[in-house]
């Protein structure tokens, strides 16, 4: 599958990573000179990256325009995140590039999509979340939302979404012979997260103010603890089974005064009860209290340690790529597994066009 990808920022080029993790020949379009400057000008190095080839075209100038158009020519996906109308005011939209292939998948992403009120609007992350109902539910009782990081918005609810639809498209295609394109907005990837919220809501399960559900910390058994050595426990006791468990590793077994598991009114004691006993051992020392007791507790892990857990280690989650350390691509395919991803391409060695198109041959 080739994919030619016009460089952007870190939604679309997360999902031309998954892409090019799976396979797909992606090559990058950046802009002559480098990525220009500032904190968040488009990187092109590091993970999402990898697993590429990389060009620089102009495409302010009609000589950059056509030389895209004969990659497109031969490409199967297009990859643009410009906020609406820029591609075709540069003479690059999607009806321009299907008059060139007509089964080429236009994937186009942007925040709020390519209609709208809000379509021709500037935001990042924490406004498409917002909007799309799943910042609100997030943070403790009594405190304001918190954004976690940028991963619900630009990379969950975007790059992900923008890899299934181009797939999708792609079957698709196989059907019916032509591309489409695939409108992909980090609002409506991010409403698609709060799914089985929507059900949770619908059935009553979601009722108390944020951060005293069930699932956001409201409960003790489903928390984050403070370790004596200021590390983290992450308790997901959910079911009555694993809720035993987490007793038995706490020693608190056998307290008959403790309240009952589900009973709200409660929750504040075993949460007291449950920090006070956590607050005695280290985090490592906790982890292995738990390694042979199925009561879903597990060691908060900082990014730089993570590829340290021996699970993670025997499974290989993670991958050393150029020296450093990153995720590994996934998921697991038992026939045609993926490849140890190549490094980020050298931004200062761009590709020739002509050598690109050259080993793209003509399809049939």
């Amino acid at each position: 599958m080739r994919v030619v990808e016009l460089a952007s920022l870190a939604p679309a080029p997360f999902g031309c990573m998954v892409l090019a993790d799976l396979g797909a020949d992606v090559v990058r379009v950046d802009r002559p000179g480098g990525p220009g400057a500032g904190r968040l000008a488009a990187p092109t190095t590091g993970p999402l990256q990898r697993g590429r080839r990389a060009t620089a075209l102009d495409l302010k100038s009609p000589d950059g325009v056509a030389d895209l158009l004969r990659l497109v020519e031969r490409a199967d996906v297009l990859v643009e995140a410009y906020r609406p109308g820029v591609a075709e005011r540069l003479g690059v939209g999607p009806q321009t590039c299907r008059d060139r292939n007509p089964r080429l998948v236009y994937a186009r992403l942007t925040g709020w999509g390519q209609d709208g009120p809000l379509a021709a609007r500037a935001g990042h992350d924490i406004d498409y979340i917002a909007v799309a109902g799943a910042l609100e539910p997030l943070g403790r009782a009594g405190e304001r939302p918190h954004a976690p990081m940028n991963l619900i918005g630009d990379f969950a609810g975007g790059g992900l979404l923008l890899a299934t639809g181009v797939l999708a498209a792609l079957l698709e295609r196989e059907r019916s012979g032509v591309g489409q394109v695939v409108d992909a907005a980090m609002v409506d990837g991010s409403a698609l997260l709060t799914s089985f919220l929507h059900g949770l809501l619908g059935a009553g399960g979601w009722s108390a103010p944020r951060g005293r559900n069930l699932l956001d910390g409201g409960a003790p058994f489903y928390d984050t603890y403070r370790t004596a050595d200021d590390g983290f426990l992450a308790v997901g006791a959910l079911e009555p089974a694993f809720y035993a468990a987490l007793l038995t590793g706490l020693g608190l077994a056998d307290d008959p005064d403790l309240p009952a598991q589900y009973d709200p009114t409660g929750w504040p004691e075993l949460r007291r009860r449950f920090a006070a006993r956590f607050a005695e051992r280290a985090r490592d020392e906790w982890t292995a209290v738990f390694a042979d007791l199925d009561a879903c507790v597990a060691p908060v892990l900082a990014p730089t340690e993570a590829h340290r857990h021996p699970h993670n280690a025997a499974r290989g989650t993670f991958v050393e790529v150029g020296g450093e350390v990153q995720p590994a691509p996934a998921p697991r395919f038992g026939r045609t597994p993926t490849a140890t991803p190549r490094p980020a391409p050298d931004p200062g060695a761009p590709l020739d066009v002509s050598a690109i198109v050259d080993g793209w041959p003509a399809r049939p």
